[in-house]
């Protein structure tokens, strides 16, 4: 007796349109990501390489001449990514509050005008800010002069102890319009059913925000903040043009990014070591995947249960 439920049909229609993203993500991301973590475990021997295993790695975190290099890098990138948690994220949560208020005129406009820098390239924003803030030919004086505030200038991206902080405010003011973005992208899907239900409970403005609107838009959240997770661990770019691949003063700026490029190409006189800067970009790779899967099963678990 025949079965009277029908097959469902193959769908080749859909590996079909898959299959050209697929080949290109796989040429470009998938199969360098492989091969680099497959050098890490090689050594160069006279022309040619030999297997090392485990040995790239343990010169890296262990040698003297690179862990000093390594640890340093790696504590400058947590604080660089400290620093957009503190202050960039907040500043993009209170703009897009501020500017979905149904009374604020102009808001568009202000959008249009935080989100532009967004736009612009790095090599731009770290030749233009290295300009402004030059304590030779800069406008960053005449400007604190005009509101008296000259005696506060100091060359900061010339000293230790501030260059790797003024990086990371420029870098701030370059990438705010995007958490603006995206929590204001948030803030327009909230029922209106909700907001006027917490008005009858006289629940307005601020009280509002920090009652209603700000439990609901916890998820856009937690993704804003994996993402500055990602990108500061992956930055480099602003680095390099404002202070070069050295990341000076004395390596006050030397991040993750920038000790790769120094390893694995070279730089002067330093000879490239493509089996070591691949262990680097391993290890990226590790404490990024660390940090991604953390909010996956642990943040973003929780934030699923939270209930208003």
């Amino acid at each position: 007796m025949p079965d009277p439920t029908p097959r469902p049909k193959a769908r080749w229609h859909i590996a079909v349109f898959l299959a050209p993203a697929v080949a290109v993500y796989t040429a470009v991301m998938i199969f360098p990501l492989f091969n680099t973590l497959r050098l890490a475990f090689y050594s160069r021997e006279g022309q040619g390489r030999v297997f090392a295993g485990l040995d790239n790695f343990r010169t890296l975190f262990l040698d003297p001449i690179w862990s000093e290099q390594f640890w340093n890098a790696l504590g400058n990138n947590f604080w660089f990514f400290f620093i957009h948690m503190a202050v960039q994220n907040p500043i993009g949560i209170a703009l897009a509050a501020l500017l979905s208020s149904p009374r604020l005129r102009f808001a568009a406009l202000y959008r249009s005008a935080i989100f532009v820098p967004t736009i612009l390239s790095f090599v731009i924003v770290g030749f233009a800010w290295k300009l402004i803030l030059s304590p030779i030919w800069g406008i960053a004086p005449e400007m604190l002069d005009a509101v008296g505030l000259k005696f506060l200038f100091q060359p900061w991206l010339g000293q230790e102890g501030s260059a790797l902080t003024t990086l990371a405010l420029v870098s701030v003011w370059q990438f705010v319009g995007i958490p603006m973005m995206l929590i204001y992208a948030a803030l327009l899907t909230i029922p209106e059913e909700i907001l006027e239900a917490g008005e009858c409970d006289g629940i307005t403005g601020w009280a509002a925000f920090w009652k209603i609107k700000l439990p609901l838009i916890l998820p856009s959240i937690g993704i804003i903040s994996i993402l500055t997770f990602v990108g500061n661990f992956n930055a480099f770019d602003l680095i390099y043009a404002a202070q070069g691949a050295l990341a000076g003063p004395d390596f006050a700026t030397d991040i993750l990014g920038t000790f790769l490029y120094r390893t694995f190409f070279g730089f002067q006189l330093q000879l490239g070591n493509p089996h070591m800067g691949a262990a680097i970009a391993s290890a990226m790779f590790l404490i990024i995947l660390a940090g991604v899967s953390l909010y996956l099963f642990v943040i973003q678990r929780r934030l699923r249960h939270y209930q208003f």
